[in-house]
């Protein structure tokens, strides 16, 4: 007979537990360059420009056009602004964060040997924060139909769960947790043979959904780099690239009787999760700046894919009220795991990118403090269908075959974009002024949101920036606004059958930085 509660440690689970989705891919590849104060208020647009630590994380190359060294220091701070729509209603949160761009030291190097057309070779290293995951969503909507327990239901269908007290032991992340708080009963026929599950969430009078998401985290990059300067024509550059990520997700999400009926065996539920992900991983840049004439700059870059190893830490818990019929009981995934969390260990590759970018640059070239000014524009390639996970684990065979149907789903969800960013300095002496706009293309095919109503799938980021600088006696000082339009969305929970929907989000995101520089 299932019980309540049960806490034996001997649980049967599979291995993937807190199973990986494309979503996951997209928090860790479609993100917008960071950099300095300087380099964002001109829109990212440094590929072909040069002369800046940003050169590290985008066209290393950059680092040859450095004829002095410098040591860099950017803090900045975060706050954002989210709009969820999900089933005609529309919520919305804020969150505000610390956060650092480039930090660290270029070293120029001139050529000693008399006659030689490499003029100087500069070494660059910094830390940034190239992602940052900090942020607070809210989604609010009415559901006649489907519930979010019917993702539990799903689950005992897909194990043929077919003996209710093993059930209660197998799924200690989701089904059991149902079970074991009567949000779900075994179902028999006359002859008292088990016919399925059912929820006894009240979908058909109308469910109020609730959900709140707090992420925090991010990824900071070590990068060093070397750059070089042939004859001031060609200039050519790499980096490697070390990046530490942490990525803490607390969701909950809450369903009620939207009834007043106080007798229909349903009041509400509420479900919590947790998961922490833990990786490092490695990639290289390389780039190629010419100046076929004084003023111009074309850039060529390759940022090659970052290998991950990551780590997953999770837990689940549920709290069910059903009224007369067993009232309101808790458990947790720590209750049927001897108070242990569940790890799982897989690897991750982000996508390449392909960049090109123009700068043209005004005033004197022979003297730098001549100069008036300078546009620039970038354009990039990624293609996200590359996203992969694969399983650390090469002998377990299910694992294998999971990854294997996930990168599938991948490959048929999302495909390739351009992103495109352009700004613009002005020059006034010791004082400069800048501007700039990024545009970052959607990542979705009709494939994952082609079932929803409405332009789902037109996803985006857009940033706006601005910025002023000074500089002085071997001193600068840079501060920088940038304004992001992220259009999104994401499927609070999803169904093997049944209807479920997208909520889409609508955020604004301010970034302040404040870059000081001493050159010596």
């Amino acid at each position: 007979m299932r019980k309540a509660f049960i806490t034996t440690g001997l649980i049967f689970s599979v291995s993937v537990l807190f199973a990986q989705e494309p979503l996951d891919a997209i928090r860790y590849s479609w993100l917008t360059p960071q950099g300095t104060a300087r380099a964002q208020a001109i829109g990212g647009a440094v590929s072909a420009l040069g002369g800046d630590i940003t050169a590290l994380y985008t066209n290393p190359a950059g680092l040859g056009l450095y004829k002095t060294s410098e040591l860099v220091l950017t803090p900045g701070f975060t706050f954002s602004n989210d709009k969820a729509s999900y089933r005609g209603s529309t919520a919305t949160d804020n969150k505000s964060s610390f956060n650092y761009g480039p930090m660290g030291v270029v070293w120029g190097i001139p050529s000693y040997k008399a006659g030689s057309k490499w003029k100087n070779v500069s070494i660059g290293l910094a830390i940034s924060k190239t992602a940052n995951f900090n942020n607070n969503t809210y989604v609010s909507g009415e559901n006649n139909q489907s519930s979010y327990s019917e993702k539990y239901l799903d689950q005992l269908i897909s194990g043929n769960a077919t003996n209710p007290d093993d059930a209660a032991l197998d799924y200690p992340y989701g089904a059991s947790l149902g079970l074991n708080t009567y949000l779900l009963d075994p179902t028999y026929d006359s002859d008292n043979n088990l016919t399925g599950y059912a929820s006894n969430a009240s979908v058909a009078t109308g469910l109020k959904q609730q959900q709140i998401i707090n992420t925090k985290g991010g990824v900071s990059e070590f990068s060093i780099g070397v750059g070089a300067n042939y004859n001031d024509v060609f200039y050519f550059g790499g980096s490697i690239n070390i990046n530490t990520l942490k990525y803490i997700r607390n969701s909950s999400f809450r369903e009620t009787d939207a009834t007043n009926n106080a007798d229909n065996d349903f009041n509400y539920f509420v479900a919590d999760d947790y998961l922490r992900t833990d990786g490092t991983g490695a990639s290289i840049n390389i780039g190629i700046i010419i100046k076929p004439v004084d003023a111009l700059r074309v850039g060529l870059n390759f940022h090659s894919p970052s290998w991950y190893s990551f780590k997953d830490t999770y837990y689940s818990s549920l709290t069910t009220d059903t009224e007369n019929y067993e009232g309101e009981k808790s458990q947790s995934s720590l209750d049927l795991n001897d108070g242990y969390s569940g790890e799982y260990t897989y690897r991750y590759k982000t996508p390449m990118r392909l960049g090109a970018g123009l700068a043209y640059v005004f005033g004197s070239q022979a003297d730098v403090s001549s100069q008036k000014g300078f546009i620039t524009a970038d354009v990039e390639y990624v293609s996200y269908k590359n996203n992969a996970f694969n399983t650390q684990d090469n002998t377990n065979q299910a694992d294998k075959d999971y990854f294997t149907d996930l990168n599938n789903t991948i490959d048929d969800v999302f495909k390739s974009a351009v992103n495109f960013r352009l700004g613009g300095e002005l020059k006034f002496e010791t004082v400069m002024v800048r501007a700039g706009f990024g545009y970052y293309g959607n990542p979705y095919s009709n494939n994952y949101f082609g079932n929803e109503p409405g332009d789902i799938t037109n996803a985006s980021r857009m940033n706006i920036s601005g910025g002023l600088g000074w500089r002085n006696k071997g001193m600068f000082v840079d501060l920088a606004y940038i304004h992001q339009i992220i259009k999104d969305a994401y499927y609070p929970y999803r169904l093997d059958e049944g209807v479920f929907n997208a909520a889409k989000l609508s955020n604004t995101v301010g970034n302040i930085l404040l870059t000081v520089g001493f050159k010596f």
